[in-house]
């Protein structure tokens, strides 16, 4: 996935691993249902409530990460582009790191939340401020406040959301389950990202301008980008409401 872009998408080499990538997936699929001590149950890892956090976890990471993708561009690239706004590497750290506090800050009222509300909501909460930070971020990229403003708006989201998914996955497992339905869950959120940087850089590469003798995103290519990390957290807003809820 991550080579799609610089290989080409239908190079022998990129649709090859994905056909091997296919074939070893039900290979190992075949394996894990006829042992006695697979290192996963797939027929846990197969029910409702584990299988719907698992899909919800891989669109949570898509759009997570597009916004790592996008906003530090943004923030670089010169001014001189029409929609960059020419910050140093130093500045776009510094403007990034208010929504790592923010996923520090929102970690109590998390779990105040589950608790009261149970997990899926807490994770459907997540996953609709996301939504609301992309739409924010699409109003907001010509200022660095408005950047900073939607990197925390999508950080708080990510604190609620990632902070219920080992609850829903633990309390839809038996005990015994718990380790490795929660590796799955961890891997499907890296699949998530994955995917992301694929998609958000084959977005930005081919929306792009000619500046000072090299092609650039678009202004309309974060708008897509934007629009396409929104989307992917409303999907996972979907996906989490139709997990059965418990508290």
């Amino acid at each position: 996935m991550t080579k799609g872009a610089q290989w080409g998408w239908t190079s022998g080499a990129t649709l090859g691993l994905l056909a091997a990538a296919v074939v070893v997936l039900l290979a190992w699929a075949w394996w894990e249902l006829r042992i006695a001590e697979p290192v996963v149950d797939l027929r846990t890892s197969g029910r409702r409530p584990v299988l719907l956090t698992n899909l919800a976890s891989v669109a949570l990471g898509f759009a997570m990460y597009s916004m790592s993708l996008v906003v530090p561009q943004l923030l670089q690239l010169p001014t001189a582009t029409g929609h960059g706004l020419g910050q140093s590497l130093l500045v776009a750290g510094l403007c990034l790191a208010p929504g790592g506090l923010v996923m520090m800050a929102i970690s109590t009222p998390a779990a105040r939340l589950s608790a009261a509300r149970g997990p899926k909501v807490s994770l459907m909460a997540g996953a609709a401020v996301i939504a609301a930070g992309y739409g924010l971020g699409v109003l907001a990229t010509g200022s660095v406040l408005g950047l900073v403003v939607t990197s925390c708006v999508i950080a708080a989201g990510i604190g609620l959301g990632y902070a219920a998914m080992p609850a829903l996955i633990m309390s839809a497992v038996p005990t015994s389950e718990t380790a490795a339905a929660n590796g799955l869950n961890a891997l499907s959120r890296s699949l998530g990202t994955s995917v992301s940087s694929a998609v958000i850089g084959v977005v930005l590469a081919n929306l792009s301008i000619h500046f000072a003798g090299h092609d650039v995103p678009s202004a309309t290519g974060f708008a897509v980008a934007l629009g396409i990390g929104g989307a992917a957290a409303l999907l996972a807003l979907v996906l989490a409401a139709f997990i059965p809820g418990r508290r």
